[in-house]
């Protein structure tokens, strides 16, 4: 808003319009996204998943070519967060070799799932074989019903 002109033009009211200036600056900068966000943001885009829901289990599939198992991080966060995370390195170039065309991803990667209450987070194995991670997260068993208790009633 110019105060200038509503006709108030003293130096009190400039020195109000550039302070309003100046938060509607600070305000769009901190609706920016960090770098560290963003960064995480395209990790988790490019790391597809399928999760499956067994009696017993939760089961998670991540297609992971090319990776040893070192290089594949499976974390509980929170108590109830799933973290698969890693990174695929380029390999090292070889002398007189150049890239005519590069498609595979290289970089970080990483995927977070949060886990239902009857998730059993002491239970859960992960295993890759051919470029695809499995991990199973066993189910608690069902908590069983309360029994009614029964109070003795006595006569006075």
């Amino acid at each position: 808003m110019d105060f200038r002109i509503m006709g108030f033009d003293s130096p009190i009211f400039n020195n109000l319009h550039q302070m309003m200036d100046i938060s509607e600056d600070a305000e769009k900068s901190f609706n920016i996204p960090s770098r560290t966000y963003v960064r995480d943001a395209k990790a988790m885009a490019a790391t597809p998943a399928d999760v499956k829901e067994y009696p017993k289990s939760y089961v998670f599939v991540v297609d992971m070519p090319g990776l040893k198992s070192g290089d594949i991080k499976v974390q509980v966060e929170d108590d109830n967060v799933l973290l698969i995370s890693g990174e695929r390195k380029r390999e090292e170039e070889k002398e007189g070799a150049k890239y005519v065309r590069m498609e595979r991803r290289v970089g970080k990667f990483m995927r977070k799932f949060v886990l239902p209450e009857n998730a059993n987070t002491g239970a859960i194995s992960a295993a890759c074989q051919d470029g695809v991670l499995t991990v199973t997260v066993q189910k608690l068993p069902p908590p069983e019903p309360k029994k009614p208790k029964t109070i003795e009633v006595k006569i006075a």
